[in-house]
């Protein structure tokens, strides 16, 4: 039978695919109609109602075994399709949870009502991961419904990604044999343009912190106690400042101890990289880039670790004008690593350091939310190619290797607990707008990540004989 499967040509799956067009897009939409936000306990039976729509359409084309793994958290969507032993093994995974969609009035249309428009469908988790998650639903569909599934495939679809996966790592470390397989296939990344395939051959590692500066027990008046008390904001904000020098380097004392840097071939190979800075300043509406000094763009978005503010609260917010001297202000800082820096590491000396910087006068805190190990992938193995030959097929080109500038912690722990390497072949645009208001997934990109999975699969079967 696994011969027989490895000969047939992939025509009948294309043709399933072309055919059914309008019907996959109609499910993508009933998908992304659910608000599976897990970072708000408010969403919480969304998610999980989320959860068992991602089950029940894994059973509608063919998967056996389908169930909710359940955690802590969220559950684990499962399924799986075994058709040879012999046949190499790919594990899917993914994820259905997606991000707040605050602030909803920067949105042009209610984030869990999808539109479609200039070709681009829009709603929260479109390309952050519903609709890329879906494209291997569908392909997967596409292969077993035209007798030309090559290899035995699982899925592990989680609901907690985008709060850190706090849950996976124990689901993992306790079903390695359930989870055994040649190759993971992850689609959660992006490529260069639609004319320019490409495939993240690294990722960066994060460390995500939360701080707290208490200055007087209650709020005063700013007239009254104003120059006489230290304002925790104004301390806030000059500790964070402090976090860079002038050439946007981080201060943190020896951040930079494990930094792996590229060599002077390995800089020059990623400059040959197509990168327009003129488009990338126009779409993101910004008269110049900014960063490290003695980087590119491209290179301080990718292979240089950096340290942003992604919050920032306290005293008064509200309409018009309240003179208050606060009594405390938050922040969120998140920080990206790159390989070689170890994110417990990185958290011990953020925590160190913001601590010891504190003046008189106030009290600080410091909390460790969650972070994840970055990554590097071989360009060596049949994973790889069977992944390059199949965006070559699909786009007419082959691919250019890149990193990605993001994080998918789980991948380092998949490589940990289960000794198998991961291919991130995903299909969105950095354009997309993931995490913002009017995240959108195009529908070039959807079609031709479905049209491109049932490639990978062929040329690994092929391959792995």
């Amino acid at each position: 039978m696994y011969i027989e499967f490895r000969r047939q040509p992939m025509k009948n799956t294309q043709d399933f695919i072309q055919a059914n067009h309008d019907r996959f897009l109609a499910e993508l939409l009933e998908f992304l109609r659910l608000p599976s936000i897990s970072a708000d306990p408010a969403y919480a039976t969304s998610v999980r109602q989320t959860a068992e729509w991602v089950a029940e359409s894994l059973r509608k084309v063919g998967a056996d075994h389908v169930r909710l793994e359940e955690t802590a958290g969220f559950p684990i969507v499962y399924g799986e399709k075994m058709i040879d032993p012999a046949a190499p093994t790919v594990l899917v995974y993914g994820h259905y949870d997606v991000q707040p969609a605050d602030p909803l009035h920067l949105w042009d249309n209610p984030p869990f009502e999808p539109i479609i428009k200039d070709g681009k469908i829009f709603a929260r988790g479109a390309c952050d991961d519903k609709g890329q998650v879906f494209m291997h639903i569908k392909a997967f569909e596409a292969m077993h419904a035209s007798g030309e599934l090559t290899c035995n495939v699982k899925f592990m679809i989680e609901g907690e990604e985008e709060v850190g996966s706090d849950n996976l790592g124990l689901f993992v470390s306790s079903n390695r044999a359930l989870l055994a397989a040649d190759v993971i296939l992850i689609s959660d990344t992006a490529i260069i343009a639609n004319d320019t395939p490409s495939i993240d051959v690294g990722l960066r590692g994060l460390s995500y912190m939360e701080v707290s500066v208490q200055g007087p027990n209650r709020d005063l008046h700013s007239g009254v106690y104003g120059g006489a008390v230290a304002n925790p904001i104004n301390i806030l904000c000059q500790m964070i400042a402090s976090l860079h020098d002038e050439f946007n380097r981080i201060t943190i004392p020896g951040f930079y101890d494990g930094v792996l840097d590229l060599s002077a071939a390995d800089r020059a190979a990623m400059g040959q990289t197509p990168f327009d800075l003129d488009a990338y300043q126009k779409d993101l509406g910004i008269q110049t880039v900014y960063g490290e000094k003695g980087y590119s763009s491209i290179e301080r978005a990718s292979i240089r670790p950096t340290l942003d503010v992604n919050g920032i609260w306290g005293g008064y917010t509200g309409e018009g004008a309240k003179t208050v001297l606060p009594s405390m202000a938050h922040a969120k800082i998140s920080m990206r690593l790159v390989p070689n820096q170890r994110s417990e590491e990185i958290t011990q000396l953020f925590t160190k350091h913001f601590l010891s910087i504190a003046p008189k006068g106030v009290k600080v805190t410091v909390k460790a939310h969650h972070g994840g190990e970055a990554y590097l992938m071989p360009t060596d193995s049949i994973a790889f190619q069977a992944a390059s030959d199949a965006l070559a097929t699909t786009f007419g080109k082959d691919p250019v290797p890149t990193r990605g500038g993001g994080s998918i912690p789980i991948v380092a722990l998949f490589e940990k607990e289960l000794g198998i390497k991961s291919i991130l072949m995903g299909f969105g645009l950095d354009t997309d707008a993931i995490h913002s208001p009017n995240e959108h997934y195009g529908l070039f990109n959807f079609y031709k990540g479905i049209e491109t999975i049932p490639h990978f699969f062929a040329n690994l079967a092929k391959l792995s004989n």
